[in-house]
């Protein structure tokens, strides 16, 4: 496909923003000339919004399905690059095709169930043979696979969850849509090292770039503060994020004499939590993934202590420098009261060292210029290959 020199690159992110992520890459890939716009089927209501929502809130299936033509379309005949989010193309329906269990009471959904298994990914062959590049980002749970991890880790969310959140033939589906993408995709992403292991050779760590930490006030911890240190915990999901190991942990402490406050926060649109999220000195993240999620990012943009269960084993997967550079305190299901008692006893210098280490990191490797310089170039090279191709 050949791009005309009178205009921009034009990328369409799609179908969803997730925690930010697809909004904010395009925007900095926009600071960079290219001609990019996140456009959803829906808008996520968590404080993200993206450049355009095809359809509202209380809209009906009907007519999300109407809007995921339309997105079609739109990537069809406007876009170069069409680069989505969370595992799913545009022909993604809501009846997920690849469960099973108690349907046969609700005859309605076959129908539905049908419809998906007809169009399930079905654009992704299109738009190779109209000569768009395709990109994908894998964000978590649309790749993780809860018997590959129990298979590949001793700590992992599958081990520690009930069935419900891997339901029984979600990880061969994810696996079918994985190798759909793995025909058709120039480039896959993966924000979680971890989905590397189940992710087709050649797809590669990208790191969050789910908003600009520069836009985000720093609040340090005072070195020469006399109140208890307080720390947050601010789960999406209590059962995947290890919660439970924390509030154990908490109550262990506060029984052994141990003064410090502690708040799980939950529910909270994001401008509003991240006032509270700059109230505390130490932020827990996550117990179970390897890796450290959006709220890890938001904290240490904060000038947090961050505290979360990190793979070692993983650490191949980023990019030089990275890992050594990696500020995150490590903690595990079963080490997490002593992780906080260590930090509870540290001198506060040396907290607020560990914070100030944390704000560096993030503005050097999740600053969303950054991210776009590597998307942009990969985005170039997959047209410019296309080109010599034909």
């Amino acid at each position: 496909m050949r791009v005309p020199e009178h205009r921009a690159l034009r990328v369409l992110h799609c179908p969803w923003n997730v925690a930010g992520q697809s909004a904010t890459l395009a925007a900095a890939e926009r600071e960079r000339g290219f001609d990019s716009r996140c456009i959803v089927l829906r808008e996520t209501g968590h404080g993200f919004p993206a450049d355009e929502s095809l359809t509202r809130p209380n809209d009906n299936l009907i007519t999300i399905e109407v809007a995921r033509y339309r997105l079609l379309w739109r990537a069809l005949v406007w876009a170069d690059v069409v680069h989505f989010s969370f595992g799913q193309s545009c022909l993604v329906p809501n009846a997920f095709p690849g469960l099973s269990g108690l349907s046969f009471l609700r005859p309605w959904r076959w129908p539905l169930r049908l419809y998906s298994r007809l169009v399930w990914l079905k654009d992704l062959p299109l738009l190779r043979a109209a000569g768009k590049a395709i990109f994908v980002t894998w964000q978590g749970d649309d790749a993780r696979q809860g018997d590959r991890s129990r298979e590949l880790f001793e700590i992992c969310i599958a081990n520690e969850i009930d069935e419900l959140y891997y339901p029984a033939g979600s990880d061969s589906w994810k696996r079918r849509t994985i190798a759909c993408f793995g025909r058709y995709a120039d480039g896959q992403y993966a924000l979680n090292p971890d989905l590397l292991r189940v992710l087709p050779k050649g797809a590669s760590f990208l790191p969050y770039a789910s908003f600009d930490p520069e836009g985000v006030p720093c609040y340090p911890l005072d070195p020469a503060g006399l109140q208890p240190l307080r720390i947050i915990h601010a789960p999406s999901h209590r059962g995947a994020k290890g919660t439970k190991h924390i509030l154990i942990a908490v109550e262990r402490l506060r029984a052994a004499g141990f003064r410090f406050d502690f708040e799980v926060i939950e529910g909270l649109p994001r401008d509003i939590a991240l006032k509270r999220y700059a109230t505390a000195d130490i932020v827990i993240d996550q117990l179970l993934a390897g890796w450290y999620g959006g709220l890890g990012v938001e904290a240490m943009a904060l000038g947090k202590v961050l505290v979360s269960y990190i793979r070692e084993d993983d650490l191949r997967e980023l990019p030089a420098g990275m890992a050594s550079a990696l500020p995150v305190v490590n903690a595990t299901p079963t080490n997490i009261e002593g992780v906080l008692r260590e930090l509870i006893r540290m001198p506060r210098v040396r907290l607020a060292e560990l914070g100030a280490r944390g704000h560096a990191f993030v503005n050097q490797w999740h600053q969303p210029s950054s991210v776009a310089q590597r998307t942009t170039a990969d985005y170039s090279e997959a047209l410019e290959r296309r080109r010599s191709q034909h």
